[in-house]
């Protein structure tokens, strides 16, 4: 027998995971009741969003180590992207910032099989989290990641454009300077009012099809088409409450990346574990 570092042991259960990609048994991860027909959408109200709130808190305390450890990696590509950035990408700065709204379903998908699992009542750590890979339902889960991906991206370039046809096209010479024309000039607070216009219309697209998306894929034996098209539902039947949720996520998110993207390691947890109970709320 060989005791191993921190950093071997934790290698080897990655690895392990890894190698069993896709590989679980369905009965091993849906009951036979998740296995039958559309799922059923109910109404909600803003009781609800308190109440999966709590409930994300209660399972963030339970396992607060292990996700906060899983969560440390958001901080450190925000640290490392602005690092390399320098001021070339400065007018992206908050638009990356912010876009990470639109990628933080995909990016919690993890959190949401520790929430599952502590349903079951089971003590789920880190590595459960990324056996999801493991599931049958990891090509449906990266189909939809790579469409978000590619919504963010499709944000940046129209932040990038917005920023060329206002404050652009030179770039700013300094950080200070960027701030000063973008709170002083008209072209800069042009910039802000289209921004958040054109940003709102992706968060909305965003938050329609994945607000329960993902969760669904993780639950029950269905496709993506089934998946976002119960995300739909789920909105149109609720409108109020998801767009107060969205608006919930998206501020929690922005607010996270504040110090230097620290409190990510805290918002996204909360934030993710929460978004499952909603689900639990809103899927009957």
């Amino acid at each position: 027998m060989t005791i191993k570092s921190p950093p071997e042991w934790g290698w080897d259960q990655l690895k392990l995971v890894a190698s069993g990609l896709g590989g679980a048994n369905p009965d091993e991860i849906w009951p036979a009741a998740a296995r039958r027909g559309t799922p059923s959408v109910r109404r909600i109200g803003l009781q609800d969003l308190r109440g999966a709130l709590r409930e994300g808190l209660t399972d963030f305390a339970a396992n607060r180590t292990d996700v906060a450890f899983l969560c440390l990696i958001y901080p450190v590509i925000g640290l490392v992207a602005a690092r390399l950035a320098g001021h070339h990408l400065l007018p992206l700065l908050f638009p990356l910032a912010a876009g990470f709204a639109l990628v933080g379903p995909l990016a919690a998908i993890g959190l949401y099989e520790i929430s599952r699992r502590r349903e079951q009542g089971k003590d789920p750590t880190w590595i459960d989290a990324l056996s999801v890979v493991r599931s049958p339902a990891i090509g449906s889960i990266a189909y939809l990641g790579v469409v978000l991906v590619a919504i963010y991206t499709l944000w940046l370039l129209a932040a990038n454009a917005i920023y060329r046809e206002t404050l652009g096209p030179e770039l700013p010479l300094s950080f200070m300077g960027f701030v000063h024309d973008v709170t002083t000039t008209e072209a800069g607070w042009t910039m802000i009012a289209i921004g958040i216009g054109v940003g709102f219309i992706f968060a909305v697209v965003v938050l329609a099809i994945s607000v329960v998306s993902f969760p669904v894929l993780l639950d029950r034996n269905v496709g993506v088409g089934t998946a976002i098209a119960t995300s739909l539902r789920a909105v149109a039947a609720n409108p109020g409450p998801m767009l107060a949720w969205g608006f919930l996520v998206t501020a929690g998110l922005v607010l996270g990346t504040i110090p230097f993207f620290l409190g990510l390691i805290v918002v996204l947890p909360v934030l993710g574990h929460a978004t499952w109970h909603l689900y639990r709320r809103v899927v009957a």
